[in-house]
C-alpha cells in the first residue's frame, strides 16, 4: 500500500487552510456588494428624481455631485467583484493544473504507482526513518519473465491490462508503510522497513509477490474467457549491507534480479557479493570485446572435418578465438553469448569470416571451410548479402564456403529464413542443419528448406558408448538423411573406435578431438604443407604481369608455411 508522507500531509493541509480563507474573502466581498446594492436603493428614491431634472438644465449642485460619486463607488465596487471573481477562478484553474503536475511528476500515469524518480525519494526517507527505529529498509527489484511475448501475441492492449493488474497485486500483497513504484516497461520496485534480525520476513513478502503475480489475469476478449498469465524475478538487496547507500541499494537489487533470471526466473534472489564481481567482469569482457573486433583480436581456429571413409581431410570448421592482451584467453562460451547480447555478434563474425577465407583461398580447393551462424545474425535480412559481399571482396569461392545453421534457429522467423538460405544457395553456397537432434525440427522444416548436409550433435556422439539412447538417436538420424539424400556429419569424435560405426551406419564425414584440436592458423599451414595441401595458389600469390610464377627459396617456403 501507498502511503502519503509528511510533506503531502502538510500541503494537504495548506489547501485546506487556504480554502477557507478563500471562502472568507467571497463572504467579505459578498457583504460589500449587498451594502452597495441597498444603499443605491435607499438613496435612489429621493436623490435620483432631482439628478434626472438637473440632467436637463439644472445647474450643478452639492446633492449632484454626491449621487455620481455614489453612483461611481458602485460601479467600481461591481466591476471590482467581477474581476475578482475572474481572478479566483483563473487561480482556481492553474492551482488545478499545478497539483495534477506534480501528481503526473511522481507517478506512473498507467499503473498509479510511483515512478522511478519518486520510488528514490521515498526510499530515502524510508532510510532515514529505519535507522531512527534501529531497523533497516529491504528494496525489491521485480521483472516480468517473457512479458515481451504478451505485447507481441496479445498485442500492447493486453500488456497494459497486465501491467495495471500486477500493480495492483503488488500493492494489495505489500505489507503497510511500504511503496510500490514502476519503474519503466515491465519492472516494478517495492521497498518497506523490516528488523534487520528477521530477513525472513523479506523472504515471505517475496514468496507472497512471486505467487500473486503467477496468478492468471483475464485478458482483453470481451467474453473474458482468455487468460494471461506471467510470472516474476525478483532481486534483493537490504539498506543495512549497503551503508545506507540508495545508489548501492538499487543498484544490487538490480544485479539480483538478473541473477534470479539467469537461475531459472519466477524466483528471488538474494543478493551476494560474487554476483557484483560477475557484472564486472563481464562489463571487462565487453569493453574489451568493443576494442578487440577493431584491432583484430579475434581469429579463426581451424577444426579437421575428415572422410570417415577415407581418413582424408576434406575441411575445416571454423572457430573464433580471443586472446585478449589485457584479459587473457578468453573462451567462447564467454564471449559469445556476450556478443549476442550485445549486438556484437555481427561484426565479431565478419571479422573471423573475412580472416578465415583470406587464410584459406590459397589452399587447396579441395578443402572447404564451415562457418556457424549466430541465432541473432539470422534474424538479419541483409545476412545473405552481408556474406556474398564478403565472399566477393576475399575472392574466395561460393563453392566452398559452408554455413550452419542451428535448427532452433528456424522457429523464430521461417520466412526469413527461408528467405536467407534460399539467397545464399542462389550464389553457390552449401547450408547445413547444424546441432540436430537438440532442438525442435520437424521433417516438415527439412522438406521447406534446401538444406546441403546434416550434422548430428555431438553430445550424441560422445555418449554413444555409454548410452544405448545416443546410439539410438544417432543412428536414426543417419536412416533419416539417408531416406532423404542428405550427408550427415558426426560432431564430437573423441574415441577412435566409432568411426567404424558411424561409417557402417551412414555417416559420411566426421570431425572431433580425436583427429586434434583446433589449430590456428600456422599450425593448420603446417598440417597442409605436410599432406601437400597447402596449394599452389597460396604459394603462388605473387605473380608476374606476365602470369609467371614466383620461384621461392626453401627458407621463404618454409616462412610460408609458418615454420
Amino acid at each position: 500500500m501507498l502511503h502519503e508522507n509528511t510533506a503531502s500531509s502538510s500541503n494537504s493541509r495548506t489547501d485546506q487552510l487556504t480554502g477557507r480563507a478563500v471562502r472568507g474573502r467571497d463572504f467579505v466581498a459578498g457583504g460589500i456588494m449587498t451594502a452597495a446594492i441597498l444603499m443605491f436603493v435607499g438613496t435612489a428614491g429621493s436623490v435620483l428624481p432631482d439628478v434626472i431634472g438637473r440632467y436637463y438644465g439644472a445647474a450643478v449642485s452639492p446633492d449632484n455631485i454626491a449621487v455620481t460619486a455614489l453612483l461611481l463607488n458602485i460601479a467600481l465596487i461591481i466591476f471590482g467583484w467581477r474581476r475578482y471573481s475572474a481572478l479566483h477562478r483563473e487561480i482556481a484553474h492553474h492551482k488545478s493544473a499545478e497539483e495534477q503536475a506534480k501528481t503526473l511528476a511522481v507517478t506512473d500515469p498507467l499503473t498509479g504507482c510511483l515512478n522511478r524518480r519518486a520510488i528514490g525519494e521515498a526510499t530515502a526517507s524510508l532510510i532515514a526513518q529505519a535507522a531512527r527505529r534501529d531497523m533497516t529498509v529491504a528494496y525489491l527489484m521485480l521483472d516480468l519473465d517473457n512479458f515481451k511475448n504478451i505485447n507481441d501475441i496479445q498485442g500492447h492492449d493486453a500488456g497494459d491490462k497486465v501491467l495495471v493488474e500486477v500493480a495492483r497485486r503488488l500493492k494489495g500483497t505489500m505489507p503497510p508503510n511500504s511503496h510500490v513504484a514502476r519503474l519503466g516497461g515491465d519492472e516494478f520496485a517495492c521497498t518497506f522497513i523490516f528488523d534487520a534480525d528477521f530477513p525472513e520476513t523479506v523472504q515471505r513478502v517475496a514468496e507472497d509477490l512471486i505467487e500473486q503475480v503467477s496468478k492468471p489475469i483475464a485478458g482483453p476478449a470481451s467474453n473474458g474467457d482468455a487468460e494471461l498469465t506471467v510470472t516474476a524475478s525478483i532481486g534483493v538487496a537490504r539498506a543495512d549491507l549497503c551503508d545506507n547507500s540508495l545508489d548501492v541499494l538499487m543498484r544490487r537489487a538490480d544485479i539480483a534480479m538478473y541473477a534470479s533470471k539467469k537461475h531459472g526466473r519466477n524466483r528471488y534472489c538474494w543478493f551476494d557479493p560474487r554476483m557484483e564481481s560477475e557484472v564486472q567482469f563481464r562489463n571487462k569482457i565487453e569493453s574489451g570485446m568493443r576494442i578487440g573486433i577493431g584491432r583484430g583480436e579475434f581469429v579463426p581456429f581451424y577444426e579437421q572435418q575428415i572422410d570417415l571413409a577415407t581418413g582424408t581431410l576434406i575441411g575445416f570448421e571454423v572457430l573464433a578465438r580471443w586472446n585478449s592482451p589485457e584479459l587473457g584467453q578468453i573462451a567462447p562460451d564467454i564471449f559469445i553469448p556476450i556478443a549476442e547480447d550485445t549486438g556484437m555478434i555481427g561484426d565479431l563474425s565478419a571479422c573471423v569470416i573475412r580472416q578465415a577465407m583470406e587464410d584459406a583461398r590459397g589452399w587447396d580447393q579441395s578443402l572447404t571451410i564451415s562457418v556457424n551462424i549466430s541465432p541473432v545474425q539470422l534474424r538479419d535480412p541483409w545476412l545473405a548479402q552481408k556474406i556474398v559481399k564478403l565472399l566477393v571482396e576475399t575472392g574466395f569461392p561460393a563453392s566452398r564456403l559452408e554455413i550452419e545453421i542451428t535448427e532452433s534457429c528456424l522457429f523464430e522467423n521461417m520466412g526469413l529464413a527461408q528467405s536467407i538460405i534460399g539467397s545464399l544457395k542462389n550464389q553457390g553456397v552449401r547450408v547445413a542443419l547444424d546441432d540436430f537432434g537438440t532442438g525442435y525440427s520437424s521433417l516438415a522444416h527439412l522438406r521447406a528448406l534446401p538444406f546441403d548436409r546434416i550434422k548430428i550433435d555431438r553430445s550424441f556422439v560422445t555418449s554413444m558408448n555409454e548410452s544405448k539412447e545416443s546410439r539410438a538417436i544417432v543412428q536414426t538420424i543417419a536412416m533419416l538423411g539417408a531416406s532423404m539424400g542428405l550427408p550427415i556429419t558426426a560432431e564430437g569424435i573423441e574415441d577412435g573406435d566409432l568411426i567404424a560405426h558411424l561409417t557402417e551406419i551412414g555417416c559420411a564425414k566426421g570431425q572431433g578431438f580425436h583427429f586434434g584440436q583446433p589449430l590456428s592458423v600456422e599450425q593448420t599451414r603446417r598440417l597442409l604443407a605436410d599432406r601437400n595441401l597447402l596449394g599452389l595458389g597460396w604459394a603462388q600469390q605473387q605473380t608476374s604481369a606476365q602470369d609467371e610464377p614466383v620461384i621461392m627459396t626453401e627458407p621463404q617456403l618454409r616462412a610460408a608455411r609458418g615454420e
